[in-house]
């Protein structure tokens, strides 16, 4: 029989960044949690808690961390934990916190994409203490039959009074029912994973309560709903995202992570400091605290929040070359894991490029030169048909903001 810390303490762990934007859910659902926690505390019996993450891209990020956070402390406390990938919901795409229909993908595809989420999870969760499953293992076996009793407990009213659906309906855009559809699916994950405990985003509250509902319907105790709050991407404005570029990667390299963090628009720190880190509330607020009274710049606090951010995905000492990299590539320098290549004679640098792999053809190397993108010890490529002599000292090309190559004489 398992044993747990006890309940208020796990309380104020698993309560700590939760927001549903209505104080009522927020009661509710605190006290439908505590209840179940008294329960496992006594019988030994640990929570099953999840998560579902659809693979619309290869790669997981910083925004998808929010939730993974919330399970890790679950796990930590001892309850089991499956980190679910959608595969099957996946193919259609959820439209909660989009304006359009999202684009469709095959079985096939959504597959694929997962295949590198079951190792990215691994940098926040516990291996031996998570469990990864596929939603197409059961969704997929649902006949046509079965799809009509789950919408039967669902009104086309309860759809469209969704904040996202209203307002494209308002303006008679068109709206897929298999959008619709998508609340359903996910809501028959928790049928099927008998839950107590989900965890998601704000913009996920609708269909992680159809799954209370379908759970009550098939005659089962309905989980208890935690959503924690939407991170801003790096542009200081939209959702986080990979389809807007404006993302932190959590497999990204160690250097480009530091330097994304440190670019962050200062309006966002510390929402950042509050939801991706590691760190107390008492803690942050003494940060911000030095920052207002003028005894601390902000960019030492984005410095402060990189390293954190890198520590948590890699290690310490990981963290603390990706700082010392940050500083070199502010300088012009190039980071220490940037690709080297050594040359015998005069080069012409689109050539050089293209065979270092930097750019995917002779076009894109030119164009970034065009455009002012290629940097050789610091300064501006002007000409196109530039050639790089060999050179005793190691030479440093900047193309863009972050990728380097570094360049050795014979």
């Amino acid at each position: 029989m398992a044993s747990f810390p006890p309940v208020e303490q796990q309380m104020r762990v698993l309560m700590r960044g939760i927001d549903f934007g209505d104080p009522q859910t927020l009661a509710n659902m605190e006290k439908e949690l505590r209840e179940r926690l008294e329960e496992s505390y006594k019988s030994g019996r640990p929570l099953r808690v999840y998560c579902g993450y659809d693979p619309s891209s290869p790669d997981l990020h910083l925004g998808h961390t929010l939730t993974m956070r919330k399970l890790r402390q679950f796990q930590d406390l001892g309850h089991d934990v499956t980190f679910l990938v959608g595969t099957f919901t996946g193919m259609v795409g959820d439209a909660s916190d989009k304006d359009s229909a999202r684009k469709q993908q095959s079985l096939d595809e959504s597959v694929a994409k997962a295949a590198t989420y079951a190792e990215q999870v691994f940098r926040l969760l516990d291996r031996d203490k998570t469990t990864v499953k596929y939603n197409h293992e059961w969704l997929r076996k649902l006949d046509f039959a079965d799809v009509v009793q789950l919408a039967s407990h669902f009104t086309v009213q309860q759809f469209l009074a969704r904040d996202n659906f209203a307002k494209r309906y308002a303006k008679g855009d068109s709206i897929g029912l298999q959008e619709f559809f998508y609340a359903l699916m996910q809501g028959y994950d928790a049928v099927a994973l008998e839950t107590d405990v989900q965890v998601g985003g704000t913009e996920q509250l609708f269909n992680l309560m159809a799954g209370r509902k379908l759970m009550e319907a098939h005659a089962m105790r309905p989980q208890i709903v935690l959503t924690v709050p939407i991170l801003v991407g790096t542009d200081g404005v939209l959702r986080m995202s990979k389809s807007t570029g404006n993302y932190i990667g959590i497999d990204e390299a160690p250097g480009v992570v530091f330097t994304k963090v440190l670019n962050l628009p200062d309006n966002v720190v510390r929402s950042y400091t509050e939801l991706a880190t590691r760190w107390d509330q008492t803690a942050i607020d003494a940060e911000f605290a030095e920052v207002g009274a003028g005894r601390m710049e902000m960019r030492e606090l984005k410095h402060k929040l990189a390293r954190e951010i890198v520590s948590i995905f890699y290690d310490d000492e990981i963290a603390e070359r990706a700082a010392q990299d940050a500083r070199r590539m502010h300088e012009g320098a190039a980071p220490s894991d940037a690709p080297s290549v050594q040359i015998a004679e005069a080069t012409v640098l689109v050539d050089l490029l293209l065979d270092a792999q930097i750019v995917k053809s002779k076009g894109e190397a030119r164009r970034l030169i065009e455009q002012g993108g290629v940097r050789l010890d610091g300064a501006t490529v002007a000409a196109v048909d530039a050639s790089l002599a060999p050179s005793a000292a190691e030479q440093v090309i900047q193309i863009g903001k972050r990728k380097f190559l570094r360049v050795l004489g014979s």
